[in-house]
């Protein structure tokens, strides 16, 4: 018997037990912990100088070959047995005993959150009633419902706008369309900041950048915009990295749009 998931733009039908293109199922498995800055995110006009609990999993539902992290988001199926099980009530423990240290509540964060959907909204809704703060670094790939279900739990967001292009998203396997949606919906109820990934030749130009920029400040030009350097990873090992003068280039660009551009992994 198949199900539809509906969670994301693949709109998978998911055999009983079996995975969908996200490649995850799981309820709960967690492979990595940390209290991050929560510039880490990246996050820089929301409560800057404090930390969160930050968790993660593995798998994504895009297929990037430039991915930066593709570690856990795409050559994961050696790994899980590296991830363990954390009851939601365990992430709301653990959010407790760090506040002394700064913490403000939970991220879900290095691996797509909303590929576990049932799991990320249990955690949110008990860190939300709990007092706590939750922030979401996604890549904005989920479909309207779940998300607009899930939104009244979430205090931030780092999204990622990859690029502007169709074509672009289509190579990943994603869907620029719902990215935007997510954007200007989420814009609308929680604190939101942009991330892009710079990849030279593919997303680099004026041109591209202007326009991202532009549609942004068509929401809100005070929306906070981090352009980020590319690293050879993955698929693109053979590339070279992205360069600071072309980082500085289109972070003028984006200026002449936004209040608040940011210039990553600098």
């Amino acid at each position: 018997m198949n199900n539809k998931c509906g969670i994301c733009h693949h709109n998978c039908e998911i055999a009983d037990n079996k995975p969908g293109f996200c490649g995850k199922r799981e309820y709960g498995m967690i492979s990595a912990v940390a209290l991050d800055p929560i510039e880490k995110k990246p996050l820089y006009l929301f409560h800057p100088g404090k930390y969160i609990l930050s968790i993660g999993g593995f798998g994504c539902n895009l297929r990037c070959p430039f991915c930066q992290n593709c570690d856990i988001s795409i050559n994961y199926n050696d790994k899980n047995k590296q991830a363990k099980y954390f009851p939601p009530e365990l992430i709301l423990e653990l959010a407790k005993e760090s506040v002394p240290d700064g913490n403000i509540g939970v991220a879900y964060t290095y691996n797509e959150p909303f590929i576990s959907y049932d799991y990320l909204y249990g955690c949110a809704k008990l860190i939300h009633n709990a007092g706590l703060l939750n922030v979401l670094v996604t890549n904005g790939c989920v479909n309207r419902e779940p998300l607009e279900n899930i939104l009244p739990y979430i205090d931030a967001m780092n999204i990622d706008l990859k690029s502007f292009s169709e074509d672009f998203y289509r190579k990943i396997a994603g869907n620029i369309e719902t990215v935007k949606n997510t954007i200007e919906l989420s814009h609308k109820r929680c604190h939101v900041e942009i991330t892009t990934l710079i990849i030279p030749g593919e997303n680099d130009s004026d041109e591209e950048i202007a326009e991202l920029a532009g549609w942004i400040a068509s929401l809100d030009n005070n929306i906070p915009l981090h352009l980020s350097r590319f690293f050879p990873r993955y698929q693109y090992s053979d590339r070279k990295p992205t360069s600071r003068e072309t980082i500085y280039r289109l972070a003028e660009t984006a200026k002449k749009e936004l209040k608040n551009v940011f210039m990553g992994n600098m």
